[in-house]
């Protein structure tokens, strides 16, 4: 396969990593092995912002569906996320109470829906009008399939508005929460002393954990970084 197929979408697999977690991942080649076997090389994991879920390793035996033009979306509405359904599936030339059929419950989160994580979270650097204060900054992601054109200088908005969440966390614990309406965020010298007891300094880290918001359906996947001063 070329490399223009592949990064084209050609090839994608979504792969069960963990219970209900699935990360999509592209081959560039298909070699068959062995009856029903075959061996992916080239591949591009965490596909469509699934990096999260991207096993190390994924456990023998995982799950794993062929994203090809078969696929067909489910009819669910924005208004039912959220809802529990009740599915039955089976052969469409037979009728549903067929014994062929299949139940399963099934409740829909939006998970395809919600922002990327940010990327680029880059090294805090302090204002010079305001000693102690820092600024976080990161680059925005988008879901929308312009957003791969190479010649844009930012990708485009796939919100209404732009907004973001910045947790500082300690551990567990979630320090304090900073919201921004664009692409950083300022931690101020006091907001440090009354989380940390002083500002940060030399040899210090920050953990954070940057979320873009959705208008529709809130949190994105957060990017989960460590800071180091």
């Amino acid at each position: 396969m070329t490399d223009v197929a592949l990064f084209g979408g050609a090839n994608a697999l979504a792969v069960e990593t963990a219970a209900g977690i699935w990360e999509i991942v592209q081959a560039g080649q298909a070699e068959l092995i062995a009856p029903g076997r075959y061996r992916l090389t080239r591949l591009l994991r965490g596909q469509r912002g699934t990096e999260q879920a991207m096993g190390n390793p994924t456990p023998a035996g995982a799950r794993v569906v062929v994203l090809d033009t078969a696929l067909a979306p489910l009819p669910i509405a924005e208004a039912d996320l959220g809802r529990p359904w009740n599915w039955r599936v089976g052969p469409a030339v037979r009728a549903v109470s067929d014994d062929s059929y299949a139940g399963f419950g099934f409740t829909p989160t939006g998970r395809g829906l919600v922002p990327f994580a940010p990327v680029h979270v880059e090294q805090p650097w302090r204002t010079a009008r305001s000693p102690g204060d820092l600024t976080i900054r990161w680059t925005r992601r988008s879901r929308a399939l312009v957003a791969d054109a190479w010649e844009q200088v930012e990708v485009p908005l796939d919100e209404k508005n732009e907004a973001y969440e910045v947790e500082i966390r300690h551990g567990a614990t979630v320090k304090r929460t900073l919201t921004s309406n664009t692409t950083s965020a300022l931690y101020t010298a006091a907001e440090q002393s009354a989380d940390w007891g002083a500002p940060l300094g030399p040899g210090q880290t920050l953990v954070i954990r940057v979320s873009q918001l959705s208008n529709r359906l809130g949190r994105g996947t957060p990017a989960a970084v460590t800071l180091q001063f």
